[in-house]
């Protein structure tokens, strides 16, 4: 991967359990080519060591807003001067508020209100605390000021519950900082695009399919995030992660894919089709069960 090559981020890590996500993360933007410093929270620090993110980054990690050796002891000014973004990756919900209100009280938060650069977050914590009207004003204050937001999933979380929350994996936050910082030839345009099979049900546990994995229209709609396009993909079965950015549809039959799509065809600036649709229906799926045919031949 040379996806993020002589790109300079900075990572700030915040206290939430999904921290343990940003040594794979390090990794992974280190090995597409970018220079990574890390800014972490004393919070962070409790479940995941700067001795850690050193290590993986090639960097010093960062923790404390009085640091002596950063020039003009200005750690706030001068850790993100020459950075192209920062991504706070796991951003949990005091942070996402503190950021909202323009507070800074320590390091990392101090510096997100200096920066000069974009500022992306991948917000991690529990489905209750995402769904809380407070966060979701925050989350909207965050946005109209230009804050990308990159997830969060839906999933099982560290608490047990299930639900809206969970960070997104390192793969799709890279994926998601090489479309912010990468050449825009499709902004302002509206992408439709296609993918997967269907399955067309003969009865309650049987049907018709086409063996699709679903991967080229995903890599198609994820080039078109790259390229700077509002992305919507129908997607029929299929156990890929929605490519970060997109607007995802998930359908079943061809006919919930017809209808999809033709509910946003007439506002798409390009339709690329490339779902495996499947060729024949059942007239009459029945709702039960069929049971075998006890005369029919054995295979």
């Amino acid at each position: 991967m040379s996806d993020l090559v002589n790109k300079k981020l900075l990572l700030g890590i915040t206290g939430g359990i999904a921290a343990y996500k940003a040594a794979e993360l390090t990794r992974l933007l280190v090995k597409a080519g970018a220079d990574v410093r890390v800014v972490m929270t004393e919070s962070a620090c409790r479940f995941i060591t700067p001795t850690t993110l050193q290590a993986l980054s090639g960097n010093r990690a960062y923790t404390d807003m009085w640091d002596a050796t950063v020039p003009n002891n200005m750690a706030h000014i001068e850790l993100s001067r020459d950075r192209d973004l920062v991504l706070v990756a796991p951003a949990t919900a005091d942070f996402l508020a503190k950021a909202a209100l323009g507070l800074g009280d320590d390091l990392l938060s101090t510096l997100c209100l200096a920066r000069e650069c974009p500022l992306a977050v991948a917000p991690a914590m529990n489905r209750q605390m995402w769904e809380q009207p407070a966060t979701q004003r925050n989350i909207a204050t965050l946005r109209a000021d230009g804050v990308a937001f990159l997830g969060p999933d839906a999933g099982d979380q560290a608490c047990g519950e299930t639900g809206m929350g969970r960070m997104a994996e390192p793969e799709a936050l890279v994926a998601g900082v090489v479309a912010l910082l990468g050449p825009k030839r499709l902004a302002g345009k509206r992408v439709l695009v296609t993918a997967g099979p269907t399955f067309e049900p003969i009865d309650t546990v049987r049907g018709l399919t086409n063996s699709s994995s679903g991967k080229m229209g995903f890599a198609v709609a994820q080039a078109a995030v790259e390229a700077g396009a509002a992305v919507t993909l129908v997607a029929g079965p299929t156990a890929l992660p929605t490519p970060a950015g997109t607007r995802r549809e998930s359908v079943t039959t061809a006919r919930e894919m017809h209808d999809a799509v033709m509910a946003h065809a007439a506002k798409a600036d390009v339709f690329i089709a490339v779902a495996a649709v499947a060729d024949y229906r059942v007239a009459k799926p029945k709702d039960f069960k069929l049971k075998k045919d006890a005369g029919a031949p054995k295979l």
